[in-house]
């Protein structure tokens, strides 16, 4: 498997503010890392150095195999779509008159126009004006216009913040089906659900830095106790070691009696893994 996005040792300072610190960073092709963080971990700050939007202080960048710096000049540009909190679009012009700008700008057809805002669930809405549109239905047609000419690289800033649980779920359905088809996919977030719905990987970032990273399962079973809890009818709890002959003894004589309501098994969520690895909270 190739790899799209290659970070060594990439460095960010703002005059006396380190933004980040010796980052490291590999994603690879068709896969969806997600970046998990509490504001201002530096999160934004790596998605402005991959897009281009802003240099590195120091350390090595690379995507599709160029140089950060090549990127800023070449079509590479085009091969990723992206995300951010800058929406830039015109409030004056309804959604489909923004989008159709960017139909002309990537010689696409009208019909990925409508493709794009099927996926965000914005199709009825498309002859409103931008400002009309609420917070959420604004991050949903910033999102249609980073789809729209389907890129193999996509960035994605907090995508769902805004957005309701409904549409919540309609963006990652269509995620997973971009995902599917081949799009590589870096996502931020600071929502734990969305990063063990959507991502392969994750990495923790605090304070500039990644502290950990690693699919969620793996994660999970590095930091797991080994201990079940059980939870009995009469409303008492009890935590037992797994895999321990005296606990499975425990279990069949609370199952034969039928006192076990339910048993729980303890596993860490990737919030708590988080606040155990950077000692932070995710807010």
């Amino acid at each position: 498997m190739s790899v799209t996005i290659k970070m060594e040792n990439v460095k960010k300072s703002f005059s006396r503010f380190e933004a980040l610190r010796n980052v490291d960073l590999e994603i690879q092709s068709g896969e969806i890392l997600g970046l998990l963080g509490p504001s201002g971990a530096g999160k934004s700050t790596i998605i402005k150095i991959l897009t281009g939007q802003l240099d590195p202080s120091s350390g090595t960048v690379m995507i599709f195999g160029e140089s950060s710096e090549q990127v800023k000049q070449s079509k590479t540009r085009k091969r990723f779509g992206v995300l951010t909190d800058n929406s830039g679009l015109y409030k004056r012009l309804s959604i489909e008159e923004n989008l159709k700008m960017y139909c002309d700008l990537y010689d696409l057809p009208v019909s990925a126009l409508d493709e794009a805002l099927e996926f965000v669930n914005l199709v009825s809405s498309k002859k409103k004006k931008v400002s009309e549109l609420s917070r959420g239905m604004m991050q949903r047609v910033t999102l249609a216009r980073a789809i729209l000419h389907k890129p193999e690289l996509l960035f994605l800033d907090e995508p769902t913040s805004a957005l309701d649980p409904v549409n919540t779920h309609h963006i990652h359905e269509g995620l997973r089906k971009l995902n599917a088809r081949g799009t590589t996919i870096l996502l931020t977030t600071h929502d734990m659900y969305e990063a063990e719905a959507l991502c392969h990987r994750v990495a923790f970032l605090h304070e500039g830095e990644i502290r950990e990273s690693g699919s969620p399962e793996e994660l999970k079973d590095a930091y797991r106790n080994d201990v079940i809890e059980v939870e009995l009818t009469c409303g008492e709890s009890h935590e037992l070691p797994v895999n321990q002959v005296a606990t499975m003894d425990k279990m069949r004589e609370w199952a034969a009696a039928q006192r076990i309501r339910r048993v729980h098994s303890n596993e860490p969520t990737l919030g708590d893994l988080f606040m155990r690895v950077t000692g932070g909270e995710l807010s």
